[in-house]
């Protein structure tokens, strides 16, 4: 239990920080990483607070709920530094107003309806930042970028499967949630492959693939069972480590588009 609590507090900043001089030129793959990252943080907080209402390592929990909304700010501070202009500019504005909201709704006294009010604004967030992260990967001329808006989807799907698991078990399941949680499965799984058959994906890359695979084995496993203390203990502990996996893959796959495309 203390080496699983230890892993909770150190995952606080496997969404690594960045920040950047405010003369700094951001690459695309760097930029829709930046967004990208929102969705994974949406997902997370509102899993971070249910398991302090369950009871699920709470004292870690509520720990790194405070470092994921550090790292939203951080976030917002540097993406307000990347000069963006039109449509996507308007999307980060929004996306702004959604992080506030659901800071707004965090608390350190959780309840069944301040949990239930979290994940509505939570999901809010998670569609303005995906919008905002399509945008910039569609407005790329580079077809390379799809990977890193795979790679780092993964990481939202580990943090969503969990948040459904804990409120279905907290007594907030909806149809949305249960639906999902069928669909997150198999666009994980299916994502896995598609990483792993890219010609982008390096050996070092498909050696840190093979271990997002056996986390996931475990992970999927305990999905399918029935909450209990040590099940959910589990799943909070698999979708963090899931979640420092698919982090560093993104981070790998930055650095193998700027080797192959020369970008910076």
């Amino acid at each position: 239990m203390l080496r699983r609590s230890l892993l909770l507090t150190a995952c606080a900043a496997t969404i690594t920080p960045w920040s950047m001089s405010s003369n700094a030129q951001i690459s695309t793959a760097v930029a829709i990483n930046r967004t990208a990252r929102f969705r994974a943080l949406s997902q997370r907080i509102t899993k971070l607070q249910a398991q302090m209402l369950l009871g699920v390592m709470a004292g870690p929990a509520r720990e790194t709920v405070a470092s994921a909304q550090r790292l939203m700010q951080l976030g917002i501070e540097d993406l307000s530094k990347a000069n963006l202009t039109g449509q996507a500019a308007t999307q980060f504005t929004a996306m702004t107003r959604s992080v506030a909201a659901l800071n707004a709704t965090v608390t350190s006294n959780v309840t069944k309806d301040s949990l239930g009010a979290l994940n509505t604004q939570s999901n809010k967030l998670l569609d303005d930042a995906n919008t905002l992260t399509t945008t910039l990967e569609e407005s790329s001329k580079q077809a390379s970028a799809r990977i890193i808006n795979l790679a780092g989807r993964q990481r939202m799907l580990s943090q969503r499967l969990a948040k459904n698991y804990f409120l279905a078990a907290a007594g907030l399941e909806t149809p949305l949630g249960r639906t999902q949680l069928g669909s997150d499965q198999n666009d994980f799984r299916q994502a896995l492959t598609a990483l792993n058959t890219s010609p982008v994906s390096t050996p070092s890359i498909r050696n840190e693939i093979q271990l997002a695979q056996s986390q996931w084995v475990f992970f999927e496993a305990a999905l399918i069972r029935k909450p209990d203390q040590e099940v959910m203990t589990t799943i909070a502990t698999a979708s963090e480590r899931l979640l420092e996996v698919n982090n560093n893959l993104v981070v790998f796959y930055e650095a193998a588009l700027k080797d192959l495309l020369g970008s910076t």
